[in-house]
């Protein structure tokens, strides 16, 4: 595989802490969440903690794929395109509850994302 825009790694280090997280139903119905546990895991993967993903966890196991959205402080977009799988033991879901202990937004599971494309505003930057 080859590795991730360097500009993107650098970018995702210094974005704005919120991201979006887009689902879509069996019926082609989109669902966006905000993200604030999220975190690049291995080489082409997010790991996100779910704390209350009722819809999302709903349309992942049904095999859609996901869209997630950031944006830098100098308001570059990015949106990482892939398969999303969801954990609920294991060493995601585990390594998920290490980063993320908050007794008040407890993680149910942890859900990856496999990156497949990136990108930068309409120019696709990358394929994995």
């Amino acid at each position: 595989m080859s590795q991730l825009p360097k500009k993107f790694l650098n970018d995702w280090e210094n974005r704005e802490p919120l991201c979006v997280l887009t689902t879509v139903d069996r019926n082609q119905c989109p669902n966006s969440v905000w993200v604030l546990c999220i975190q690049l895991f291995l080489d082409h993967h997010f790991l996100i903690a779910n704390n209350y993903f009722h819809k999302t966890v709903n349309n992942i196991q049904n095999e859609s794929l996901g869209a997630l959205l950031m944006i830098t402080p100098e308001r570059e977009s990015y949106q990482i395109k892939g398969e999303l799988n969801i954990y609920t033991q294991g060493e995601y879901f585990e390594t998920a509850k290490k980063i993320w202990p908050a007794p008040k937004f407890p993680v149910k599971s942890a859900v990856t994302l496999s990156i497949q494309k990136i990108y930068a505003g309409e120019h696709c930057i990358g394929e994995y």
